[in-house]
């Protein structure tokens, strides 16, 4: 079980902490997780997020490796930008969703990027890429919230905007901070090297960050429709199926699984991910039948209560036949609950593109 180098801080605050993707990390500290969600929608919320890998892939070949590997198009951006992409396998589901921070130049003229897989898919996507896994010398901080770049500015005394990547210097260190984030609010994300990573954190603390666990960053972006690998995206599951077209750039030429999406953009896709509005609190849960009219129409792979809505949603693959505004019914442990198909983006804060 890795740790983060935040983990001793984790433990002084009175942490719950959970295994996750081979991390073990926290899942919420004493407020609890509502307190820590509703602090990230109408403040700042600070999260530790180092259980995400980060491979460095830099030279010559770089920009071409990963434009072979990957579904989007790098020409769309440049130095000092990042981009949300996915890696797929050869029959067109995603084998990771992905976030590449194209690295500002350094006067070299040599490509650098650090790519951003979910936890326990570094070593994939490294059989893919090649690269060097840097993912144990630094620490990850997500600031966000709707005062995210007012706390990041007290503490780096500068910030980046959505999808900007930057070098910052902190207290004689340099970070990289990237304005990427999953909870449906503008913020960043701060890679800083981890023998310095409690500093960063403690700094971001006396600014006005609250520190929230990984309770409260599911919440967060279930809210905002945000798919999570291993639930709405992962084997069998293309990008097409879970609404992602964009994700796709189809005019760039071959990348891994293009043929086998060609075929289901050109036949069609049988299901569709959809938001779920659930009367009341109860939420359902992964793998709950989703029926309509007595009749299966899909199954629930994400759901929770929504402390911004104050009751429960779910996300769903469902027939694509099945058009929004429809009744639903769903199977929770032998109970049905009902529910109204919806987008799966239940808050539009901020858009993801």
């Amino acid at each position: 079980m890795h740790r983060s180098p935040l983990h001793d801080v984790h433990v002084r605050l009175g942490a719950k902490l959970v295994p996750f993707g081979g991390w073990e990390m926290p899942l919420q500290y004493a407020g609890g997780t509502i307190a820590e969600h509703i602090s990230c929608r109408e403040s700042c919320a600070i999260f530790d997020v180092s259980h995400l890998g980060t491979v460095r892939v830099e030279g010559s070949d770089a920009f071409e490796r990963l434009q072979r590997a990957f579904t989007n198009d790098l020409h769309k951006i440049g130095p000092g930008r990042s981009q949300y992409t996915h890696l797929l396998d050869e029959d067109g589901s995603v084998l990771d969703d992905i976030i590449v921070w194209w690295l500002p130049d350094d006067g070299t003229g040599v490509d650098r990027f650090d790519v951003v897989p979910n936890a326990s898919n570094t070593s994939r996507v490294i059989g893919v890429i090649g690269g060097v896994d840097t993912t144990s010398r630094r620490a990850v901080i997500a600031v966000q919230g709707p005062k995210s770049h007012d706390v990041a500015t007290r503490v780096l005394s500068t910030t980046v905007r959505r999808n900007e990547v930057a070098h910052v210097v902190w207290n004689g260190v340099e970070c990289t901070v990237a304005g990427t984030g999953c909870t449906g609010e503008d913020g960043l994300e701060i890679a800083v090297p981890a023998s310095h990573a409690g500093g960063l954190w403690n700094a971001l603390v006396e600014a006005g960050g609250a520190p929230a666990g990984l309770g409260a960053r599911d919440t967060l972006r279930l809210e905002a429709g945000l798919p999570l690998h291993g639930h709405e995206l992962g084997p069998g599951i293309t990008p097409l199926q879970a609404g992602l077209q964009w994700v796709v750039a189809w005019n760039k030429g071959e990348f891994v699984g293009r043929s086998a999406l060609e075929r289901e953009r050109d036949a069609g896709i049988t299901r569709r991910l959809v938001g779920i509005s659930v009367e009341g609190r109860r939420p359902a849960r992964e793998g709950a039948v989703v029926s309509s009219e007595g009749r299966p129409i899909g199954t629930v792979t994400s759901g929770n209560y929504s402390p911004t809505l104050g009751h429960a949603i779910a996300l769903a693959f469902v027939d694509s036949s099945v058009s929004d505004g429809t009744g639903v019914e769903i199977d929770v442990r032998g109970t049905s609950i009902a529910g109204v198909v919806t987008s799966p983006r239940f808050l539009n804060r901020r858009p993801t593109g």
